[in-house]
Order: C-alpha cells, then sequence, then structure tokens
C-alpha cells in the first residue's frame, strides 16, 4: 500500500510531524487465526500442534477509530505465549472471546470477525487517536500494554485489573500487535524508551509488566529486600524480568533453568544462586497422577543448600501443574506462592498441609494494571531493568517464532519486525544504550 509506505519511510526519516498529514491506509498485514479452521488440529497432542499451519499473514481492512482509542503504525512486534495458544486453539479457540466482546456494544462488534489479527505486545508510531484523547498525538513513539478495559462500572477503579469487562489486548480482542497497525485504547499507551531499537522496545510489555505486578506490586507479592525468591523458568520471557526486578529491588533470586545455557544467561543477569533441574533429575511426579513428596524434599534441601538455610520467602510460580506440589512446598512458613499462566497444566495439585499447617498464601495475579505497566516501562527507559530480546523474525515468519516459543526453542523474547525493514532502528539516546548495553544484549544469540 502506498500510503503505509509514506508513513514507514517518513518514521524512518524520523519526519514524526508528517504522520498527522499522511492518510491512514484502507488496509494493512496482519497476523491471524481464520475461524474455519479452529478444529484443524483436533485429534492432535498440544505439543504437536504447530503454529505454523494456522498463522497467515493477510491483508485485512484498517478498523474504524472510535473515542478513546488510537491507531499506532507498528514497527515491531514480540511473541507472548497467548499467541502460541491462539495459534494452537487452545484452551478455546479465542473467536470465542471475541463473539462475547462483540456483543458489548456496537463499537465492540467491530472485533467479532471471521479472523483474528493477534499480538499482545508493540513498538510504534501514533497515528491517529479518537474523540477525547488528549495525552497522546499523531507521531508520538510508543510502546503499549495489553490491557483492555472499559470502567463503566465501580469494580475496576481501586484496580483495573478488577474491571468487569477487562480484557487481554490481541488476545481477547481483535486487531493486535502482530501487524503493519494495530488499534488500542490510548489509556494502553506509554512513551518508547528511547535508548531501545524498535524490535527491543517491543519485546518487554506483557511480560515485563505481568512479572512487576506479581512480584514487585502490592497486588502481588510484595517484594522487599532481602527477600529469597525462588524463580521458575528464571531465563525464560517471564522469568528473566522476575530475576531482574529480584536483583534490581534487593532480594536474593534462586533461578531454576533446565540447561547449562540457560544457567549462563542467569548469570549475566547478575545472580548467584542457581539450580539445573535438569542436571539435579528432579521428577516431581511419579506417573500422570501421583506426584513424588520425596522430590519436593530433595529440591528444598538444594535450595537451602545455595541459601545457606532459608527457605524462599517468595515462589515466582508460572509453569503451573508440574511444578506446583513442589513450590507449596518449598517456601517458607508464611511464605508466598504468586502463580499466572500454568504453561504447563492448569489443573494444579499440591498438599494442601504444608499450606495450611504453614500458613503460606497462594495469591493469583493477572497481567498488570495501567500504573503498573508504567512503572515497569519507567524501569526500562530508566536503564534498571533490560530487554531479554534473544531473536527477532520478520512478519512472515510469525508462525516459525511461535512454534521456538511452543517448543521452548527460545531464550527471553522473540521479536517480530513488522514495518521496521530491518533490526537495529529507532534508537534516540546512544549514550544511555552505552551505559546499558552489556545488559541489553544478555541474551543476544542465546
Amino acid at each position: 500500500m502506498p500510503h503505509l509506505d509514506e508513513i514507514q519511510q517518513a518514521i524512518l526519516d524520523g519526519r514524526l510531524d508528517a504522520i498527522a498529514e499522511l492518510p491512514v491506509p484502507e488496509s494493512y498485514r496482519g497476523v491471524t487465526v481464520h475461524a474455519d479452521e479452529v478444529d484443524m488440529f483436533e485429534g492432535l497432542e498440544s505439543q504437536d500442534k504447530d503454529p505454523r499451519r494456522s498463522l497467515h499473514v493477510d491483508e485485512v481492512p484498517t478498523p474504524e477509530l472510535g473515542p478513546g482509542e488510537a491507531l499506532v503504525a507498528v514497527m515491531a512486534s514480540a511473541i507472548n505465549y497467548n499467541t502460541v495458544w491462539t495459534s494452537i486453539f487452545e484452551p478455546i479457540p479465542t473467536f470465542t472471546f471475541l463473539r462475547k466482546y462483540g456483543k458489548l456494544s456496537p463499537l465492540a462488534k467491530r472485533h467479532d470477525l471471521p479472523y483474528h489479527v493477534v499480538g499482545s505486545d508493540l513498538s510504534g508510531v501514533v497515528l491517529r487517536t479518537g474523540a477525547g484523547v488528549h495525552n497522546w498525538k499523531p507521531g508520538d513513539e510508543v510502546v503499549a500494554h495489553c490491557l483492555n478495559v472499559e470502567l463503566e462500572g465501580p469494580d475496576g477503579h481501586n484496580d483495573t485489573m478488577l474491571d468487569t469487562e477487562q480484557r487481554i489486548w490481541g488476545f481477547e480482542t481483535n486487531f493486535g500487535g502482530l501487524a503493519e497497525v494495530a488499534l488500542v485504547k490510548a489509556n494502553q499507551l506509554m512513551p518508547k524508551p528511547a535508548h531501545l531499537t524498535w524490535e527491543e522496545a517491543a519485546s518487554p510489555g506483557l511480560v515485563n509488566s505481568t512479572a512487576y505486578r506479581q512480584l514487585v506490586s502490592r497486588n502481588g507479592a510484595d517484594m522487599k529486600q532481602g527477600d529469597v525468591v525462588l524463580i521458575w523458568g528464571a531465563s525464560g520471557g517471564l522469568g528473566s524480568y522476575a530475576t531482574q526486578y529480584a536483583l534490581n529491588g534487593g532480594a536474593i533470586p534462586v533461578c531454576v533453568v533446565s540447561s547449562p545455557e540457560k544457567a549462563e544467561i542467569c548469570r549475566k543477569l547478575g545472580a548467584e544462586l542457581i539450580i539445573d533441574r535438569t542436571a539435579e533429575g528432579y521428577q516431581f511426579w511419579k506417573n500422570e497422577n501421583e506426584q513424588d513428596p520425596k522430590e519436593w524434599q530433595r529440591f528444598g534441601a538444594k535450595i537451602r543448600e545455595l541459601t545457606g538455610g532459608e527457605d524462599p520467602d517468595i515462589v515466582f510460580e508460572h509453569p503451573g501443574r508440574e511444578t506446583f506440589g513442589a513450590s507449596v512446598y518449598a517456601a517458607r512458613k508464611g511464605g508466598t506462592i504468586v502463580t499466572c499462566a500454568s504453561t504447563s497444566g492448569y489443573l494444579h495439585q499440591y498438599d494442601n498441609r504444608y499450606l495450611w499447617m504453614n500458613l503460606k498464601r497462594i495469591i493469583g495475579s493477572h497481567f498488570a494494571n495501567y500504573r503498573e505497566s508504567w512503572e515497569a516501562n519507567r524501569l526500562i527507559a530508566k536503564g534498571l531493568i533490560h530487554p531479554t530480546l534473544s531473536k527477532t523474525y520478520s512478519l512472515e515468519e510469525t508462525g516459525q517464532a511461535a512454534l521456538d516459543v511452543h517448543r521452548n526453542a527460545h531464550q527471553g523474547k522473540v521479536g517480530v519486525l513488522a514495518l521496521a525493514p530491518e533490526e537495529g532502528l529507532g534508537v534516540r539516546d546512544e549514550e544511555l544504550r552505552a551505559k546499558h548495553l552489556d545488559g541489553i544484549n544478555a541474551f543476544r544469540g542465546a
């Protein structure tokens, strides 16, 4: 599309003041799943479902811009596990979410389509803003967090994550960030960190905000200095931010990984206490239905060996079914298990005696509200927390990028270029970048 080419060139040339004068394209390329293909993986195990078959790059119409919204020219995006779930139609096809949202209002009806443009991260430039938007204008360089709320009822006004119409943008809404143009609520927008490239800036959004709420916020574990924090998957997309927040906040991370390579990434981040669960051979399940408490005990002993006899004050849980019994056991008396995601299964089993008799707490945590997301992005912008981007694909290669995440063949975050023609573009503060280059590059080539 020539108009999109003009917009792309204006951004690359730094002519951001010209964006408002350029026409918005009638269509754009987006990564989609199709409603008529939701049964394509029927009969296959989850691990055998291939996102390369279900994710398409289609030319789609630009959606109507509503009040309180913004259209963003997307320079780069990233893969999250919700994109994997969308691509394999688990636990349910996301068209169920879109149909439900479409019933809310005539404006929400736009989202109920036979295709779903996916993606819950972006960095880019504001193209247009709708009525009632005052803090953002065309030409602003932005990133987006993925909380979509209506806030018409009272429940969300202390914590927007409790809004009755809370949704994850690009997963439970349409017109997501794995595209050349995205539709967002204006209250999803945040300033792009000036020292990062487009692809680096796009990668923290969902996981960084999720880790901040889960570990740092009073809505999560409320971590304090000196806390021992057990972090599962500590080199992964979510765990790598938890590791950084623990270190940055004066806590003591105990990083659980599955290979020497992942252990080395944690060391690059500054962690010292590391458990390679593969090398240690932990088998928390005897079979499909029975866990092994002796393995919990062996795991707990290893933690105490590393910490000088201390159990974790906080367990940062996201694998779910596979590890949850061990997490409840390992937390100290009065400790906290804070949980989200459940990438290994949603049906958790644990021995309640270890929870109830030892006064432990389980806290559910889901993404983050705007304030938490803003604070998490602010720490990125100041160079105190770094993006964990390991590899970047083109928009056409999104299926392969999602497969990498599905098969756990990645480290940190996997990026996707949209309108950015190559990696390395978009840096505005070279001095700050030079100061933090080692942290920024910790995951490169991993």
